[in-house]
């Protein structure tokens, strides 16, 4: 008879445990995913070159040696060395990719979704 309680109390305190962790994990993970939307909603779109615009670029890039190679229209890692060289010149922010402001400092034509973003 002496048992039952103490018997009782143990099941108590293990479903009491279960209960806590499995809430713990329930909590992390909806913060995580409530986090994640978050800082995805103030992001704005991502810009992105055409093929064109990165063979243009690279006959630009040619131009002034800051690029060797052929206008391939891919962004390869020759192709963003040259465009820091280049940002860097023209005293633009340094990022090596082929962003709005360096398009339309190279003179090259944006497109109309460009344009807007």
């Amino acid at each position: 008879m002496k048992k039952l309680p103490w018997v009782a109390l143990s099941l108590l305190l293990v479903f009491a445990v279960v209960g806590f962790a499995q809430n713990s994990n329930t909590n992390s993970n909806t913060g995580k995913t409530n986090a994640n939307k978050n800082s995805n909603a103030n992001r704005r779109p991502i810009f992105r070159a055409t093929a064109d615009q990165i063979k243009q670029a690279q006959a630009i890039l040619k131009q002034r040696n800051f690029y060797s190679g052929d206008a391939t229209g891919k962004l390869t890692p020759e192709t963003r060395a040259g465009l820091k060289l280049y940002q860097k010149a023209e005293g633009l922010k340094v990022t090596g990719t082929l962003n709005k402001v360096t398009l339309e400092k190279m003179g090259i034509a944006l497109t109309d979704k460009q344009k807007t973003t």
